[in-house]
């Protein structure tokens, strides 16, 4: 069975969008293209409205991922929890599709008696240690995020710890939105290792607007410009490149 690389993006906001493309459209558009949209709603003091509930469980269900609203300080155990679930989830959608296959359009795994579904599970669980992982991460840095930038820098030191204890390949790239001149800035290249955010996130300034729909469509673009360079590139020139990101 091939998977391939999975491909995540996972959003880690307070709010409520309030500018640019819809989010959910966009991370409609990210389904399409294969790539599964997380959403991590962070609050204090139950500060989440409707609005943002609302919006948060819209994006990830657009999104074909997995959203969960927690308070900051629990937020490093959410992030792993949410990036493995949406890891399985989307496995056990590639399972389904080799079984319809197999078996006719109106089977799934829950249609398999129990012992077969335990072992169909247990290649799932393997593949999730051993598939190929890209992370890209955005953080939303509006102002009502400034007190929460720490916490979120332990949140994804923490994650790349925990995914690297895997024995497949894991690559994490980083975007926040509002950026200092665009409403999306890269922080961070596709590597393999969280740590060099260290010094990056004690120097962020947050801002007041929350342009969640340009961020999730600006990780759409980088995902297909990591895509369309790996076309022009020959096998030995990929594995330079995947090195060197």
């Amino acid at each position: 069975m091939k998977t391939g690389t999975l491909k995540q993006i996972l959003l880690i906001t307070d709010g409520c969008s309030n500018q640019g493309e819809d989010p959910i459209a966009m991370a409609a558009l990210a389904k399409e293209q294969g790539i599964t949209v997380n959403v991590i709603g962070v609050m204090d003091q139950d500060v989440i409205d409707d609005q943002g509930m609302k919006e948060i469980e819209g994006i990830s269900m657009a999104g074909g991922g997995v959203s969960q609203v927690v308070y900051a300080q629990n937020l490093s155990q959410t992030v792993q929890m949410v990036t493995r679930k949406a890891m399985t989830q989307t496995l056990q959608g590639v399972v389904n599709k080799e079984l319809q296959q197999i078996l006719g359009r109106s089977h799934t795994l829950e249609d398999l008696p129990p012992e077969k579904r335990g072992e169909v599970m247990e290649v799932v669980d393997e593949l999730g240690e051993t598939v190929e992982l890209e992370v890209l991460i955005l953080v939303d840095t509006s102002a009502s995020m400034k007190q929460k930038l720490p916490t979120v820098k332990e949140a994804l030191l923490d994650l790349s710890l925990s995914l690297n204890a895997r024995s497949g390949e894991n690559r994490f790239s980083v975007f926040v939105f509002p950026g200092k001149k665009n409403e999306v800035d890269k922080l961070l290249d596709w590597t393999p290792r969280l740590g060099s955010l260290t010094d990056v996130f004690s120097k962020l300034s947050t801002g007041g607007i929350t342009p969640t729909g340009p961020a999730i469509n600006e990780a759409l673009q980088y995902f297909k410009k990591k895509r369309s360079l790996r076309s022009l590139l020959s096998r030995d020139d990929e594995s330079f490149y995947e090195e060197s990101v």
